[in-house]
């Protein structure tokens, strides 16, 4: 009678499931799991692909490279583990088994680096003269590439050189031509690629124009023994000086009758009054307001003249 002797057992290694790709940020951890079945006698290797380098063999790590780390599950799952990854890891890593033919899977390891602006070529703070053109310049680096967006940190919006306005604008470059005044203030150009945390700059625009000034009231009529104030309105960069004079250039003196005081009323706009009280008959004619700055200097007129001052008989 003949015994029937079993046939050797032939181990035939396979993949239970893809690799599957992975995305991380910039010194963190990253791990790639391979899972085999039947792996029998036969070892499990990681690779990088696009240098060849063996990273390890079963549980024993061959490469240089201190980051890398392995783990195994029951022969089953293979997890390398890439501690603190570098924009350098990312490309593609192969779990390979070594029957005949060798077998082999892919997996790709995406390493996203969140942005960061360059101080060079970006912009520092400008200062220009009104109607000369300027452009901000943004430049981050980041994987994925980031994008760039313009925004004022007033809240007020961007005038496009089509007269549009916008709340934000996209793009490297902001460009304003023929500058003006209310174009002054601090931009924001601000780098966003999905990957926190988003980064900001922020630019501030000067525009230098000479003095400006309005007058609202030119001819003001009072009455002898009593007060008036006259009104002058001035528009400069940088602030101008603001004084009063008289119609043969003799600067008003402060004190006595006449009060002078300038307020702000916006970041390049002063009121300018001048109080005079009580008036007599020498305080009647002609006073220019005169703001000055390193750009120029310009002055506005008004006139005061004498409301006669009617009696009643009772």
């Amino acid at each position: 009678q003949r015994v029937e002797v079993p046939a050797e057992v032939i181990v035939d290694p396979k993949f239970s499931s893809p690799i599957v790709n992975m995305t991380a940020p910039v010194g963190r951890d990253a791990f790639l799991t391979c899972v085999v079945q039947d792996l029998g006698p036969y070892k499990v290797a990681w690779l990088r692909v696009d240098t060849q380098t063996i990273l390890t063999i079963q549980n024993h790590v061959i490469t240089k490279n201190q980051r890398i780390g392995i783990a195994n599950s029951e022969h089953k799952t293979w997890t390398m583990r890439i501690k603190d990854i570098k924009e350098s890891d990312k490309g593609w890593y192969m779990c390979q088994i070594n029957t005949d033919p060798m077998k082999s899977q892919m997996g790709y390891l995406d390493v996203v680096v969140p942005p960061d602006i360059l101080d060079y070529p970006t912009s520092t703070d400008m200062v220009v003269r009104e109607g000369s053109n300027v452009t901000l310049k943004c430049a981050a680096t980041g994987s994925p590439e980031p994008t760039i967006t313009w925004r004022r940190e007033s809240g007020v919006p961007i005038e496009l050189a089509t007269g549009e306005e916008v709340m934000s604008i996209e793009g490297t470059d902001l460009v304003i031509p023929n500058v003006r005044r209310h174009h002054m203030g601090a931009y924001l150009c601000i780098a966003s690629n999905g990957v926190p945390p988003s980064v900001s700059k922020r630019i501030t625009l000067v525009v230098h124009f000479p003095p400006m000034i309005t007058v609202q009231n030119q001819l003001i009529g009072a009455v002898e023994g009593k007060g008036v104030t006259l009104d002058c309105e001035s528009e400069a960069y940088p602030k101008s000086i603001n004084y009063w004079t008289r119609e043969r250039g003799e600067i008003v003196p402060p004190g006595g009758k006449y009060s002078a005081n300038v307020t702000e009323i916006g970041g390049y706009r002063n009121s300018m009054r001048l109080h005079i009280n009580p008036l007599t008959q020498a305080e009647f004619g002609s006073y220019r307001c005169v703001a000055k700055n390193s750009l120029g200097d310009t002055d506005g007129t008004i006139k005061l003249y004498r409301i006669p001052h009617h009696h009643h008989h009772h």
